[in-house]
């Protein structure tokens, strides 16, 4: 108590404030843990039900479905530069580079509107339907609605990073919100890259 008296009394500098815990970057990790889990089950029933109607010797893609890899290609590889987006804004926001950010958060945030646009419009061309008697349109339409949906929250999400960085509040010194926004969107594409790969190269 003594010591501390004294160094007021020469005026040294106040204690450091306690470090903030990481609420929003532990949030969004557990969040998509959840996410990840939620997918798995989804995956893994849907390579179950394939491989059952496979053991049989009947078709598992019904007749009449077409499904053109190109969209979802360019889907991927939009999310794949999406990604390096991201980590141009999270380094503009480190080295107070703010115009930079700023392009880089809409950047990412037209790309990933853009892949919602992409699968949206192969839905209009495949021809799945949920009636089908084995199962396979609505557990594509089921699996494949909830990444758009899983999209589309990124997409918000990074866009409220980017209201949240031009309000001042993210910096050099707090880059959490946007760290936070990056790793949700690795989540959505390593999820993506399973489902194209499962779903749409395997058939």
């Amino acid at each position: 108590m003594a010591v501390a008296l004294a160094n007021d009394s020469i005026g040294a500098p106040p204690f450091a404030p306690p470090a903030r815990p990481r609420v929003l970057l532990i949030g969004t990790a557990l969040a998509c843990a959840a996410i990840v889990m939620a997918f798995a089950g989804l995956l893994g029933l849907y390579a179950e039900e394939r491989a059952a109607v496979v053991r049989d010797g009947a078709k598992w893609i019904p007749k009449g479905v077409v499904i053109d890899l190109t969209p979802f290609n360019v889907a991927f590889v939009g999310l794949i530069i999406s990604i390096v987006v991201l980590h141009w804004a999270v380094y503009a926001i480190s080295n107070d580079d703010r115009p930079r950010a700023y392009l880089a958060l809409g950047l990412a945030a037209l790309l990933g509107a853009a892949y919602i646009n992409s699968v949206a419009f192969s839905y209009t061309q495949m021809g799945f339907t949920v009636n089908d008697p084995t199962g396979v349109g609505i557990l594509v339409y089921a699996i494949t609605g909830m990444h758009l949906a899983m999209a589309g929250a990124g997409v918000v999400f990074i866009a409220l990073m980017a209201f949240r960085t031009l309000g001042g509040q993210y910096s050099g010194r707090d880059r959490e919100g946007v760290v936070a926004a990056l790793l949700y969107w690795y989540v959505t594409v390593a999820v993506y890259a399973v489902i194209w790969f499962t779903i749409f190269v395997t058939k």
